[in-house]
């Protein structure tokens, strides 16, 4: 399998979105951040985009101000739909699903720090895990932190997890945005940490290859 990582700015029209299922290169799924699409009528839209381009999507969306998890399949069928966990509960199901003969983790943002434990009932059978992130890191102790726990479930789950944030916008309008994208293999060992370097990437799971596409999208 082979995943797309993007990216993008945050915008209404999903123009980058489309942008990158369209690209002429070998891939089955893109991962997007959380919240990029910003409404059910995109929701829509998307759907129709991955069945055009018949590529899975990756992402969150929002619903009247609240971020939701979001996977389509390459036919636009959403198939997997939920609120985001609140913190200090345990992590809110679905958090994986069976799509192609895999079944994909999900974390949405900050369930990351959630996820030791909250995936505990899928035990080592994901295939691999998805973490859509909203904006990027507000400190360099806040980047350490989060990958550190990407490494801990990677090693728990035995299984690789791939993150991505938006290339603007910071928590709570702090002023202070690290755009982070990354994957993590099985053993948690770091496959790429990307650190304020905005460049798409196609990575195959299989042989933790990567290349870039050599342009970014802002």
């Amino acid at each position: 399998m082979k995943i797309l990582i993007s990216q993008p700015i945050h915008e209404k029209n999903l123009e980058q979105l489309q942008t990158e299922l369209a690209l002429d290169y070998d891939f089955d799924a893109v991962l997007f951040p959380e919240g990029y699409i910003t409404d059910k009528d995109n929701v829509v839209r998307a759907c129709a985009l991955a069945n055009k381009y018949k590529k899975m999507i990756i992402t969150g969306y929002r619903d009247n101000n609240k971020d939701r998890a979001l996977i389509i399949n390459q036919y636009g069928e959403i198939i997997l739909e939920r609120a985001k966990s609140p913190m200090n509960v345990r992590l809110y199901t679905p958090s994986a699903v069976e799509v192609n003969g895999s079944k994909i983790g999900y974390l949405l943002c900050v369930e990351l720090l959630q996820g030791l434990l909250g995936l505990e009932e899928y035990d080592t059978s994901l295939t691999y895990i998805a973490h859509p992130i909203g904006v990027g890191m507000f400190s360099e102790e806040q980047f350490d932190e989060w990958i550190s726990e990407a490494k801990r479930i990677a090693v728990k789950y035995n299984t690789m997890i791939l993150g991505t944030s938006h290339a603007d916008g910071s928590f709570r309008n702090c002023g202070i945005s690290i755009p982070i994208a990354y994957c993590i293999d099985r053993v948690g060992e770091s496959v790429f940490i990307s650190k304020n370097d905005l460049r798409t990437r196609i990575i195959n799971l299989k042989t933790k290859e990567y290349e870039f596409i050599e342009r970014t999208l802002v």
